[in-house]
């Protein structure tokens, strides 16, 4: 018997009441009540999120371009991707990529691949994150963005993808979209390859956009 695609599915249960007990700055808090299989209702809080891109820039020498930055909710200073959200509802996600990738490592990139999509959080937050791969990258002329708060502590670097993901399975990496980038950039590689993966422009039912 043949294999059933594995796929998540859109799927909506109903929900009898709905509330907003906090508003901030980019996200905010829900609150519904939704009613199980069982005929039961229960509340589930969430942060409501804009979504985000992430850009694994990947040179000609298989290095990726990260930065160290410090994220105070862990407490920690995080090696990261290039990555922002997506502040205009309906923005395209490519063009914000590329506006991140400018903004936080001043360079651009010729060549532009979906490399992945994925849910944060979803027990929690509704955040969508498209993680791009971009390669051909080189330097942008002109004055650097002015950067300010964390990214004024901002460090940049390349370091190789197989030295990244040792890292991240020896527990030593822990920031979401580095982890999912890189593994899944190992995964194309030894699959199909990387000229695979969709194009820039793919459809994203998450977080609709016009092209």
């Amino acid at each position: 018997m043949a294999q059933a695609p594995i796929q998540d599915t859109a799927d909506e249960w109903r929900i009898t009441a709905t509330g907003t007990p906090f508003t901030g700055n980019k996200t905010s808090v829900r609150t519904d009540t939704v009613v199980m299989p069982d005929g039961t209702t229960v509340t589930r809080d969430y942060q409501v999120h804009p979504g985000s891109v992430a850009v694994l820039a990947l040179d000609d020498e298989d290095r990726v371009l990260v930065l160290n930055q410090y994220r105070h909710p862990v407490r920690q200073r995080l090696w990261e991707i290039p990555a922002g959200l997506l502040d205009v509802p309906g923005e395209n996600p490519l063009h914000a990529a590329q506006r991140e990738l400018y903004e936080e490592a001043h360079v651009k990139a010729e060549d532009w691949r979906v490399l992945t999509d994925v849910y944060t959080t979803p027990g929690g937050c509704d955040e969508a994150v498209r993680i791009f791969l971009a390669r051909g990258i080189s330097d942008v002329e002109g004055d650097r963005f002015a950067v300010e708060h964390e990214e004024l502590d901002m460090q940049l670097d390349r370091i190789p993808l197989a030295l990244l993901a040792r890292g991240i399975l020896a527990g030593e990496l822990h920031n979401n979209c580095l982890v999912v980038g890189v593994l899944s950039a190992l995964a194309a590689l030894a699959g199909d390859g990387l000229d695979a993966l969709r194009p820039a422009d793919a459809p994203w039912p998450a977080r609709p956009f016009e092209a």
